[in-house]
């Protein structure tokens, strides 16, 4: 073989090597706090399908575990360059805070805001063989039944456990909480009887009640929601408790802006589509997006909201 085409062959075997690096390189990590499956998993499924088409190269990476504190904190530690997000929420972003004794990672410090991308009211789910159909008539039963109802969350610091449990505490009953790393296991428990009812957003539970396996006990919402128009809310029950479910994009402290700005308008435009639109809310997801600075305030208000509700219930803090 003569010196050139040594050369070039050498050239050729070199770029084979460096590719497989480049590549991993140029991947976005979208880190999901939950078990795959769950609501969350699957619009975030959805929008790395659609970041793709649009020139990124995106995976989702399941970390469930401690009410999403696992995730977070893999998240703080990774290298601040734009291409490991954290699906953040207000567990990981606030109510940890008052739920565990020490956190891994702190949540005004270790993250920098990058957009909103999705909100959706919360619900409980119950079977249809339970002896109540509404949340008024549960409400009934655990009065007339002390300590007889197994009620699930996708993890305690989650709204989807924490507004049940004001709203139990209002109402002056109680259930027996236990979580699970995600909505999909909870969901697979609720459907084989371990627990009655599940602390969640419709997303998940949406086939099943499709499907005739799970009742929507309530919404915590002003209004019904268009996938499940039968379900009535706990407002037309004459109880006022409101809880959205908030789900957004957050980096590692440190991250240089450009690549915030880059990943926040590549994804605003996904969220702004009609089709992506149409497809989040065939799932029950509405999407919403905004800019970091809107992302902070936000976080703000919902902490000042939910923080000092949390505080009152003198939840015993769990270790980490």
């Amino acid at each position: 073989m003569s010196h050139r085409r040594q050369f070039l062959a050498g050239l050729l075997l070199g770029a084979c090597a460096l590719s497989p690096a480049l590549a991993q390189q140029n991947v976005t990590r979208i880190v999901v706090p939950f078990a795959a499956g769950g609501g969350t998993d699957q619009y975030c499924r959805i929008l790395a399908q659609e970041l793709n088409k649009h020139g990124m190269n995106v995976i989702i990476e399941n970390k469930p575990g401690a009410s999403g504190i696992l995730a977070a904190d893999y998240v703080a530690r990774s290298k601040p360059d734009g291409q490991t997000v954290l699906v953040s929420s207000l567990g990981t972003l606030a109510n940890n805070i008052a739920l565990y004794d020490k956190l891994p990672y702190d949540p005004a410090k270790d993250f920098a805001s990058v957009t909103q991308i999705a909100y959706q009211p919360s619900v409980i789910v119950g079977r249809t063989d339970l002896p109540y159909k509404n949340i008024k008539e549960m409400v009934a039963y655990a009065k007339a039944n002390p300590g007889k109802i197994n009620r699930g969350s996708p993890g305690a610091s989650i709204l989807t456990n924490l507004a049940p449990i004001a709203f139990e505490r209002a109402q002056g009953f109680s259930t027996t909480h236990i979580p699970f790393n995600g909505d999909a296991p909870a969901l697979q428990a609720l459907l084989g009887g371990q627990i009655d009812s599940h602390g969640t957003s419709i997303t998940g539970s949406l086939p099943y009640i499709k499907a005739g396996k799970l009742r929507v006990l309530g919404v915590m919402d002003d209004q019904r929601l268009p996938q499940v128009p039968d379900a009535p809310t706990f407002k037309e029950m004459g109880y006022d408790m409101v809880a959205t479910l908030w789900y957004s994009f957050s980096v590692p402290a440190g991250t240089p802006r450009a690549a915030i700005d880059k990943l926040n308008k590549a994804v605003n435009q996904v969220i702004a589509d009609p089709e992506f639109v149409a497809r989040a809310r065939a799932i029950g997801m509405e999407p919403r997006g905004s800019t970091p600075e809107e992302l902070d305030r936000f976080v703000k208000t919902e902490s000042d909201r939910w923080l000092p509700l949390l505080q009152s219930l003198n939840i015993p803090k769990q270790g980490t």
